[in-house]
C-alpha cells in the first residue's frame, strides 16, 4: 500500500552520536549506576543546587545515562526537552498531577487507556478536578465540552481499542484560542510515524515499554514538549512523586531505540498485510486499522501519520466464548495485555455498547503484529479459524 516514505533523518538521529572523550571513545552511553554525585567544593555544590533540574546532583533527579535518552528523544520528537519515568503511567500521572489544579476541567477521549481514565477519576473524586470525556473522532465534541475553566485536553491517537483517530491540528487550534494546554498519548505511533508537537500539541507522551523498548524486557515512560512544561512536570511530577527511570532501564531503552525506525518499517507493513488478510475473511465484519481505506477516518490517519503501527482489533459475529477458543488454538500469537516487542500478541472481549459497526454488539479481537513472517501468522490464523470451525460442526 502507498505511504508517506519514512524522514530518513530518524534514522541517523537514533544511530549516531558524536564521540565524547571523557567516555575513553565509548560507542554507547555507559550506565551510570550512581544514586549521588559528589562535588569537590561547596561552591560548586552550592551552583549545582541552584538548578537541580539541570545539575546532575542525584539519581532521583538526574542521571547521565536517562539524561542522553531524554536528549534523543526530544530530538525525534522535535521537542524542546523530554523527561523519562519508571513507566508509561507513571509519565502520565506525573504529568497530570503536575499540570493540574482544584477545580481545572480535563476533556478526555472516552478511549482512553484504562488507566488513565481511572487516574482521571481519582482526580476527579478526590481533588474536584472536573472531567469530561468525549468521542473525540469530531472537532464538534471538544468545542461542545469546552468551559471556561478547561485547562488540559488529553488525547490518544490513534485510541488502542477500536482505532480511531482526533484531528490533532483541529484540536491544538482549540485549545489556543482558550489557553488550554494539549497532550497525547502517542504510543502507537511513536515519532516515527506521528508527530504531534508539529500539528500544535503541546505535550507528547509514550509507554516506552512498547515500541522503544522494543524487546518486551523492561518499562519506561517519557513526556516530551515545550522546555517550561517539562520542567514544571520535572519539578512537580517527577522529583516530588518518585516515578523515576534508572540507568539500567534508560540503557535497554538506548538499545531499543537505536533500532526503532527499523521495526516500525517492519510492524508498517506486517501490521497491513494481516489486516488486509482480515479484512476479506467471511468471518470478521470489520476491521479497524486507520491505515485501511475502509477505515472512516482513512483520509485524517493519511494527513497525520507516516505510517502506521501494528496493533489493531477486528470485529466478528463469532461469540465472546469461541472466540477466546480461537486465540487459544493459534501457535505463534500469545495473549497478553501489552505490545510493542518482538512477539504477536492477542486478546478476545466484546466491543463497547454503542462502539460497533452493526449495532448488535459482536465480538472484538485485538491483534498485535509482531517482526514474524506475516504469511506464516496468516495460516495461524486460518488454522484457528478452521479449528473453531471443527469445535462447532
Amino acid at each position: 500500500m502507498e505511504r508517506k516514505p519514512m524522514d530518513e533523518g530518524l534514522h541517523t538521529i537514533v544511530a549516531h552520536d558524536q564521540v565524547d572523550t571523557k567516555h575513553y571513545g565509548a560507542v554507547t552511553i555507559p550506565i551510570y549506576q550512581n544514586s549521588l554525585f559528589a562535588f569537590e567544593d561547596h561552591e560548586s555544590f552550592d551552583h549545582a543546587m541552584k538548578d537541580v533540574l539541570a545539575a546532575t546532583v542525584y539519581s532521583r533527579g538526574n542521571n547521565p545515562t536517562v539524561q542522553y535518552l531524554e536528549r534523543k528523544i526530544a530530538e525525534l520528537e522535535s521537542a524542546e526537552q523530554a523527561r523519562c519515568f519508571a513507566s508509561g503511567m507513571a509519565a502520565i500521572a506525573g504529568s497530570l498531577h503536575a499540570l493540574l489544579r482544584s477545580g481545572d476541567h480535563v476533556i478526555c477521549v472516552d478511549q482512553a487507556y484504562g488507566p488513565t481514565r481511572q487516574f482521571l477519576d481519582e482526580l476527579s473524586n478526590r481533588y474536584r478536578v472536573e472531567v469530561t470525556y468525549v468521542d473525540g473522532c469530531l472537532l464538534s465534541d471538544f468545542e461542545a465540552a469546552m468551559r471556561p475553566n478547561t485547562r488540559l485536553i488529553y488525547l490518544e491517537s490513534p485510541t488502542s481499542g477500536l482505532f480511531q483517530l482526533q484531528d490533532l491540528e483541529g484540536v491544538a487550534a482549540l485549545a489556543k484560542r482558550t489557553s488550554a494546554l494539549t497532550m497525547i498519548d502517542g504510543s502507537w505511533a511513536t515519532p516515527c510515524f506521528q508527530r504531534p508537537l508539529a500539528w500544535g500539541i503541546d505535550l507528547v507522551l509514550h509507554s516506552m515499554t512498547k515500541y522503544f523498548s522494543g524487546h518486551s524486557d523492561c518499562l519506561g515512560g517519557v513526556v516530551a514538549g515545550r522546555a517550561d512544561l517539562i520542567d514544571e512536570i520535572a519539578n512537580k511530577g517527577y522529583m516530588l512523586l518518585g516515578g523515576v527511570m534508572t540507568s539500567h532501564t534508560a540503557s535497554l531503552m538506548i538499545r531499543g531505540l537505536r533500532t526503532l525506525p527499523l521495526r516500525m518499517e517492519r510492524h508498517h507493513r506486517n501490521g497491513l498485510i494481516v489486516a488486509e488478510y482480515l479484512e476479506k475473511h467471511p468471518l470478521v465484519n470489520r476491521v479497524n486499522h486507520p491505515g485501511l481505506p475502509s477505515h472512516p477516518q482513512h483520509a485524517l490517519a493519511r494527513k497525520q501519520l507516516d505510517g502506521y503501527g501494528s496493533l489493531f482489533s477486528f470485529e466478528t459475529q463469532v461469540p465472546v466464548a469461541l472466540l477466546k477458543k480461537w486465540a487459544d488454538a493459534l501457535r505463534y500469537f500469545r495473549i497478553g495485555v501489552s505490545w510493542g516487542g518482538f512477539e504477536s500478541l492477542v486478546t478476545v472481549g466484546s466491543t463497547p455498547a454503542g462502539r460497533n459497526s452493526t449495532g448488535n454488539n459482536p465480538s472484538v479481537a485485538r491483534l498485535y503484529i509482531g517482526l514474524e513472517d506475516p504469511q506464516t501468522l496468516i495460516d495461524d490464523i486460518e488454522q484457528a479459524f478452521r479449528e473453531i470451525g471443527q469445535k462447532t460442526s
